[in-house]
């Protein structure tokens, strides 16, 4: 096992990293708990400002979309959530899940990972296989939006966890000479976030939409959408609108597929 890349997570190491954007985050760093993403809502119900961060060696109860387990093991992953609130009279964040998928490829490569992709809606892959995922809820209260951004990563693979998975997995140890260490891994995820929030307020997903575009796994392929209790579609991936929908060409014509319970799958 790397030993800087399995070095304990560390609040003082991760500021430092963060250097002058320390401030615009306030780090909860934990050994275990049930899940990064509860305690963060815990947060946003009691007030925390946006920018407070969750990470945790070990999730007992982690959780991905559509109901799934969030697998992850001590030192070999990265698991946090991140608390952000938006403009009072902003817009809901639609495409959210998207920009920050945006903003997780632009860290990872500027780490130097290569073969970084995004499959929409949620999956940040290198070389086609699984590296991460993304899961986003929202809450609004008196009109104000805010949102718990849950990202996962693996930095090493271990055996137990690619045979657990559905899909081929993947990690950072296999896109780059050396995996980094995960605090300075997530000063540079946080640091990417902060940008691509900033803007996304300003633009909205049609400031990211070419970016994630030119990311975009399945480009021109087909694909087949799949929903519990609904027909399954399949058709062309032909990119996406500005608000983050899947535009799918189907047989019937072009078919605009909005995120939520649905999982995308290569024919």
């Amino acid at each position: 096992m790397d030993a800087i890349s399995a070095e304990p997570l560390d609040r003082r190491l991760i500021d430092a990293a963060l250097g002058h954007l320390s401030s615009r985050f306030a780090l909860d760093v934990r050994e275990t708990c049930a899940s990064t993403s509860d305690v963060a809502h815990a947060r946003l119900r009691d007030g925390a400002p946006s920018g407070s961060v969750v990470v945790s060696e070990t999730q007992t109860a982690g959780r991905g979309r559509r109901g799934r387990n969030w697998l992850s093991a001590p030192g070999d992953s990265l698991t946090f959530s991140l608390l952000w609130r938006f403009p009072a009279g902003a817009q809901p964040p639609v495409g959210l899940s998207l920009a920050v998928g945006v903003a997780v490829a632009r860290a990872l490569e500027g780490l130097g990972a290569a073969g970084i992709g995004l499959k929409w809606p949620n999956d940040i892959l290198a070389d086609g296989a699984k590296l991460g995922g993304i899961l986003i809820e929202t809450v609004t209260e008196g009109g104000r939006h805010g949102a718990v951004i849950g990202i996962g990563l693996n930095v090493r693979l271990p055996r137990e966890i690619a045979a657990a998975v559905d899909l081929r997995a993947g990690a950072l140890d296999g896109t780059m000479s050396r995996a980094p260490s995960r605090n300075l891994l997530l000063a540079r995820l946080l640091a990417s976030l902060a940008d691509v929030l900033d803007e996304y307020e300003r633009t909205g997903f049609a400031g990211f939409a070419r970016e994630w575009q030119a990311r975009h796994a399945h480009a021109g392929r087909l694909v087949r959408i799949l929903a519990e209790g609904a027909e399954t579609i399949e058709g062309r991936a032909a990119g996406v609108d500005a608000d983050g929908a899947l535009l799918l060409e189907t047989a019937s014509g072009v078919r605009r597929i909005v995120s939520g319970d649905v999982s995308l799958r290569a024919t």
